[in-house]
């Protein structure tokens, strides 16, 4: 049975027992601080186990696409050198939110394996939490385990929890015998559930959430037990396939064997190759799917574990030969090998392949000057140990890995303290898990105030598509994260109403802001802004006027010139982005946006700076858009059905099952939550201020529009015409002005300074009088203001060439302003350094200066100690001499 076969043949099996096939969420993780990665197949339905999002399904079966290679689950380092670790992998999984709990769980599984995959039942063994009886029973009842295959285990490895506190519950796996081949030389006859010779592996691991921990480590019974269960797809497609070894069943070894081909190895001939293949066979997915999803390589977050992964493979290709760029020519190889599950993959090639290529040319540069920077530290080895947290600044800072460190470390007979270096690793694992402990927030449930207050009041109604207005009831107040009956006249607070016209800050789209009246129309608050606590319930950000109740009615009014700006900027992002699509290619993706009031702000996916005539052609088509004013329309549509009408989705975003699709009709068409304008026109005018990079692969586009756009409009011709009447010219003239203008200006100044420059010439001989002959060297102090600093230097070096052995020294004045240049020959440079000389100068007349010891510049703020300055300056150079 193929990969693909096994993954279908899972989604099918789940699919005709009740459950909806849910897509794989994207590898970023969509508003959960707390995940580096998308790691478990459970990730995208964390807030359906933990009861704050409802789904209008209770049973789902999903392939996840995850990474493991950063923050606490890390399986980086041992990627390549074992059978079934990687950074990239599929999860298979069933889940049931609330619907059927342990024995059909334990039922579907059986049948799934047994029948359905066919595996032996014979090689299959079976684990449970230690204090499990009923999935120990279970196993043996529903699916005619004998107890002798079933084997309880402790808390370490049979017991799963959310976080330190929420949902948790006991586990039970399902183990497959590879038999004695499998296992090392000489453990061949280890039982189960020994595992040190890597015989057994685990397949499939079925959660029972069935109990909330809280903070004293009590276990209260949930109301709704829950199932959450992974099965990893290569380790179930290795034993389908009769493989030993993840890497050689056939969703990588193809893989594998291209990359062969591109370094000119041979796979299975050497050990080392061999490693270093699966390397870049498992890194290279991770690299596609991730840049896919919209990570950039950088030097932060996402982007920097990205980098790691993507020069760990270089590091190793190098190693064994590969000295070319060849990554970028693997990702679309793996694109296609992935497409029958993911076809979407096939829309970035273009855009993966360019962004792997850059950060290849980038590596190669950073080695050379990584290897400049090792040869460096080993000069001042001692003992022939390179110090620990040495090798690991040359790992961290430079990208030097460890095993290459040691490598040039034999060349040159020495080693390296790998005590140190573990100790300097363990620290900075332990400030990256802080790091991310930081968004952290007990067992994932943000701030327990607001789920309280979700589940007393029920989810906030948002009536802001279609009114500004609205009478609605305190439902609670909330003050340093704790509820409160009153707030008075001067408090800043939290507010939940039961309903309300105030947009909630997501999506790029900024929080309302607006007042809270009372029934006789006294403002009593000000709303600041508006986001939402936790999904399903929104709190306005207020400033009491006077006294506020919970339970009190009040009229919510949205500041409306605001929104409405705020409207047509999100709208013109939509058109712009389907105007970048249309003009630059299908590769543009959004990859973040701000819309305010005064503006919007929309981050894209492209490597190149967009020229004048692409702005303006984009220009041009957002405006013809606008012009033609075609009826903004909304649709709420399950996401399946959305997704097959062409709708775009955002990478990162987080989408229920039902989803707002917006349409300008055959031009734009998006899933988006936020507020527009109902028909095009409303915009007015669009007009591009700014565009630029923000990162590798990531441009940025800053615009204006309705009352903002038509301002800019009439401040540009506001100077276009100032500038007309200066120059005395019809403004379409004005360009062609300018530049001959601006020819002439540039003729003028070279004729300028050719002109200071032959005076400066001829007041070398009026200068070789002022100057004193001391033991043979000419020495000369003086001052030569209408000089600038050019012409100095200029004058010096002149005076310098024809002395040949001369200490001068040269002050200019202008107001208050002072230039100084010092040159001394270099045969002086032992008795009297320029650097000196400047610095003693520029002190005097309240300045500093410095340079190389034959030539120094400096500056000083008090013209009138400029000649005693000259004359000491003068006088140290004549004692030195």
């Amino acid at each position: 049975m193929t990969g693909n076969q096994t993954r279908q043949t899972f989604l099918d099996f789940f699919a005709q027992r009740g459950h909806r096939v849910v897509p794989s969420s994207s590898l970023v993780p969509a508003n959960d601080p707390t995940l580096l990665f998308t790691n478990a197949g459970m990730n995208q339905f964390k807030d359906v186990f933990l009861g704050q999002e409802k789904r209008d399904y209770t049973r789902a079966t999903t392939s996840q696409k995850c990474v493991r290679a950063g923050g606490k689950h890390n399986d980086l380092e041992n990627v390549g050198y074992t059978r079934r670790h990687h950074t990239f992998f599929e999860m298979l999984g069933n889940f049931s939110f609330g619907d059927y709990f342990k024995a059909e769980a334990i039922e579907f599984a059986w049948e799934l394996v047994t029948r359905v995959y066919g595996l032996e039942k014979e090689r299959l063994y079976i684990t449970v939490f230690r204090e499990d009886d009923d999935a120990e029973e279970l196993w043996q009842s529903v699916a005619g385990v004998p107890k002798s295959r079933i084997f309880r285990l402790d808390e370490k490895d049979n017991f799963w929890q959310m976080g330190e506190t929420g949902p948790c519950g006991p586990c039970s796996e399902i183990h497959y015998d590879l038999g004695p081949e499998a296992a090392e030389p000489g453990r061949e006859r280890e039982e189960f559930p020994l595992d040190g010779g890597g015989r057994f592996v685990e397949i499939w691991n079925l959660v029972f959430m069935q109990f909330d921990r809280d903070e004293a480590g009590r276990f209260t019974p949930l109301p709704r037990p829950s199932i959450d269960t992974g099965l990893g797809l290569e380790r179930v497609a290795a034993v389908l396939q009769g493989k030993l070894s993840n890497y050689d069943t056939d969703l990588i070894a193809p893989i594998i064997h291209r990359a062969a081909e591109i370094f000119g190895v041979s796979f299975g001939a050497d050990p080392r190759v061999d490693t270093a293949l699966r390397i870049n066979a498992d890194h290279v997915r991770a690299t596609e799917f991730l840049i896919h999803d919209g990570v950039i390589p950088s030097n932060e977050g996402r982007g920097y574990v990205l980098r790691k992964i993507m020069r760990r493979a270089m590091r190793n290709a190098r190693l064994i030969g590969q000295e070319q760029p060849y990554l970028y020519k693997l990702t679309g190889f793996v694109a296609e090998l992935m497409r029958p599950a993911y076809p979407e993959l096939m829309e970035s090639v273009a855009r993966v392949a360019r962004v792997v290529k850059e950060e290849e040319h980038r590596y190669a540069t950073t080695f050379l000057l990584a290897e400049k920077v090792f040869q460096d530290e080993v000069k001042s080895v001692a003992n022939g140990v390179l110090p620990g947290p040495v090798a690991f600044r040359l790992y961290d800072t430079y990208g030097l890995a460890l095993d290459e460190q040691q490598e040039m470390a034999r060349e040159r007979d020495l080693t390296i303290d790998l005590a140190g270096f573990e100790r300097e690793m363990q620290g900075q694992r332990e400030r990256a898990r802080a790091s991310w402990r930081g968004g952290d927030t007990k067992g994932g449930v943000r701030a327990p105030v607001w789920q309280a207050i979700l589940e007393q009041n029920g989810r906030t109604k948002f009536l802001g598509y279609s009114q500004l207005d609205a009478v609605s009831k305190v439902a609670a107040l909330v003050v340093d994260q704790n509820q409160v009956n009153a707030v008075e006249a001067g408090e800043h607070a939290e507010l939940v109403l039961d309903q309300t016209p105030f947009y909630a800050e997501t999506g790029g789209q900024v929080g309302d802001r607006g007042t809270l009246e009372d029934a006789v129309g006294r403002v009593v608050a000000q709303v600041e802004t508006v986001y939402p606590a936790i999904p399903g319930l929104t709190s306005h950000k207020i400033r009491a006027l006077s006294h506020i109740a919970v339970g009190s009615e009040l009229k919510a009014h949205v500041e409306a010139g605001e929104r409405h700006a705020t409207m047509r900027n999100h709208t013109a992002t939509h058109l712009l982005h389907a105007a970048l699509r249309q003009v630059l290619g299908p590769h543009v993706k959004q990859a973040g946006s701000v819309v305010e009031p005064p503006r919007l702000r929309f981050d894209f996916t492209h490597y190149a700076a967009l020229d004048r005539a692409e702005l303006q052609e984009i220009e041009r088509i957002v405006n013809e858009q606008i012009r033609e004013n075609s009826l903004v329309t909304t649709d709420i549509l399950p996401i399946e059905q959305a997704l097959a009408t062409g709708a775009m989705a955002l990478f990162g975003e987080k989408y229920g099952d039902q989803v707002r699709v917006v349409s300008i009709p055959g031009f734009s068409k998006e899933l988006c939550g936020g507020t527009h304008v109902s028909r095009a026109g409303d915009i007015g005018v669009f007009k591009v201020v700014s565009e630029g990079s923000i990162s590798a692969g990531v441009r940025r586009i800053e615009a204006v529009t309705g009352e903002e756009g038509v301002s800019r409009f009439q401040r540009s011709s506001d100077a276009v015409s100032r500038l007309a009447q200066m120059l005395r010219v019809a403004e379409p003239e004005l360009v062609e002005q300018i530049e001959r203008t601006l020819a002439e200006n540039r003729t003028l100044a070279r004729e300028l300074e050719q002109t200071k420059n032959r005076l400066a010439q001829a007041s070398v001989h009026d200068l070789e009088s002022r100057a004193k002959v001391v033991n043979g060297v000419s020495v000369l102090a003086t001052r030569v203001d209408g000089m600038d600093r050019a012409q100095m230097r200029t004058l010096a070096d002149s005076l310098r060439n024809k002395w040949k052995s001369a200490v001068i020294v040269l002050g200019a004045a202008e107001g208050d302003s002072v230039s100084i240049i010092a040159a001394v020959t270099k045969d002086l440079t032992g008795k009297v350094q320029a650097g000196k000389l400047v610095g003693l100068v520029a002190q005097a007349v309240g300045g500093k200066g410095g340079g190389r010891p034959d030539l120094a510049e400096g500056g000083g703020k008090d013209a009138a100690a400029l000649d005693g300055a000259l004359t000491t300056a003068r006088e140290f150079a004549t004692a030195a001499l």
